[in-house]
């Protein structure tokens, strides 16, 4: 249980993360189980119009220039460096080639593979690169990860992250002096309001700006051009697998513009570059550069397998109920059936040692508690603390749960009025220790290359080693649709133990 954060512009993410336990706020959390980098959902108001007094000053930004300290500081909130040498030097010399294609082609680059199953890649104004092992999974051909690199680049080569530096100091400046030295707090709220809207507007834009300029880059470089509306709908398609497949609608003040609006906007622009079928994607050379990768969470971080959570670092696991598919995050394991009617949580939070943990229960979740519903019991051996919380839309169950030093909750949630505590209680007394042996054949997914024996997508998907929905992750996978047969002799990813 270890979010990602947008460094500069970062327009392939997936919001998610790797495996540390760490404290978090329970019911948002909880009902947020399939927010997607790119893609958060939500209602904003128009920003009020004010007037910027006079007497307002105007500021110019300052460049940030990324260091050592910087660079190893983002590495190790990734994961650390996943050591890869084919793959690694597939990205360099993919982006070699794109730099002498770009706009700046005496700008020095330099590309780091992160130790992540996100499905993330963004860049540092000093021209360092970062791809997680996570998107090189998801990427099908050496043009998908070119058009992601080329986005990177054009974000360096357009000098986005200073002049968004540069408007955010003087958003910041202008709200706090006309608040503060021109005493007016209310139009000094009112400035910071807009300033966040223009802020993620900007935001937005650049990202449409970088796709644009990716492509052309792309197709300078060789590579196909439609390689960068391939990749983004396979991020699209992971993130509506990820959701059950519910659509979800763009934030306007999201980070980045909707998947299918950039879609729409990197086909038109690979179409102005020539028909399809130009350049080249390179596809037998990339999968070759991939072949082993690690895929998924890395064992030590916690892992999913079928409905069983492991976390031998913790040394504990648990199972949880038919239909629920969970996943491994940063922050929580999360869970959700297919059509989002029971959600669960489970993670760390903060206790001392001679805290109860009916207080613990009190003290970590938002909404009102049933005061008569606190149960002190035992959960396989171990002190634990139940209770019913009934919110507007759905019903909550909670447990807080000591084991050794560390405090754990489970929560579920049902939608509607229905309480969910027999599933709850056959969840929380699945919690047990893991065995030295257990921990010991855990070991990391990991992408093969195979070559498909007959046409059949479904003769493929059964071999992959993952939770749930093996033909549709199959398909997703390797950027194929449902009912298209697969090609005999041609190699395709699967994931194997």
């Amino acid at each position: 249980m270890a979010g990602v954060g947008d460094v500069n512009g970062c327009g392939f993410a997936e919001r998610r993360g790797a495996v540390k336990p760490s404290a978090v706020a329970g019911l948002a959390l909880l009902l947020a189980l399939s927010a997607c980098a790119g893609e958060q959902t939500g209602t904003v108001l128009a920003p009020a119009a004010v007037a910027v007094p006079a007497g307002a000053p105007r500021t110019t930004g300052r460049a940030h220039t990324a260091n050592e300290s910087d660079h190893l500081k983002l590495v190790a909130s990734f994961g650390g460096e996943y050591r890869a040498p084919a793959t690694l030097h597939l990205l360099a010399e993919v982006t070699d080639r794109l730099v002498r294609a770009s706009d700046r082609p005496d700008q020095t680059y330099a590309v780091t593979l992160l130790d992540s199953p996100v499905v993330n890649a963004f860049a540092l104004p000093s021209g360092r690169l970062y791809v997680t092992r996570g998107l090189v999974a998801l990427a099908s051909d050496t043009s998908e990860i070119a058009a992601v690199l080329a986005h990177e680049i054009a974000h360096v080569t357009l000098s986005h992250a200073t002049a968004r530096t540069e408007l955010e100091l003087r958003s910041q400046l202008v709200s706090r002096v006309v608040a503060d030295v021109l005493n007016d707090p209310v139009t000094g709220a009112q400035l910071q309001s807009q300033s966040r809207f223009a802020l993620a507007r900007f935001s937005r834009e650049q990202e449409l700006e970088a796709d644009a300029a990716g492509v052309r880059t792309l197709a300078k470089a060789g590579y196909d051009p439609f390689g960068a509306g391939r990749f983004l709908t396979a991020l699209n398609r992971t993130l509506e697998l990820k959701s059950g497949g519910r659509p979800s609608e763009t934030d306007m003040l999201a980070t980045h513009p909707g998947t299918a609006e950039r879609i729409g906007l990197v086909t038109r622009a690979a179409r102005r570059t020539g028909a399809p079928g130009i350049g080249t994607d390179d596809r037998t050379a990339y999968l070759a550069a991939i072949d082993g990768v690690v895929y998924g969470d890395n064992p030590g971080d916690g892992a999913v397998r079928g409905r069983r959570f492991v976390h031998p670092g913790l040394g504990i696991a648990f199972e949880v109920p038919d239909g629920v598919s969970i996943e491994n995050t940063r922050s929580a394991v999360l869970g959700t059936t297919g059509e989002g009617s029971r959600r669960l949580l489970f993670d760390q939070v903060e206790a001392a040692a001679d805290q109860g943990l009916d207080a613990v229960l009190r003290a970590t979740w938002n909404d009102t508690i049933d005061p008569g519903s606190f149960e002190t019991r035992t959960v396989g051996g171990h002190p634990a603390a139940t209770a019913l919380s009934r919110g507007k839309d759905w019903t909550f169950r909670l447990a807080a749960i000591r084991v050794g030093d560390a405090t754990f909750r489970m929560i579920m949630a049902a939608r509607g009025a229905t309480d969910p505590e027999a599933a709850f209680r056959r969840w929380i007394e699945s919690l047990a220790a893991v065995s030295p042996a257990e921990a010991a054949a855990l070991k990391p997914l990991r992408l093969q290359i195979v070559s498909a024996p007959s046409a059949s997508a479904e003769d493929l998907a059964r071999r992959m080693a993952v939770p749930d929905r093996a033909l549709e992750r199959f398909l997703v996978l390797n950027g194929l649709e449902r009912g298209v047969p697969v090609k005999p002799g041609q190699s395709y990813k699967v994931v194997v133990e």
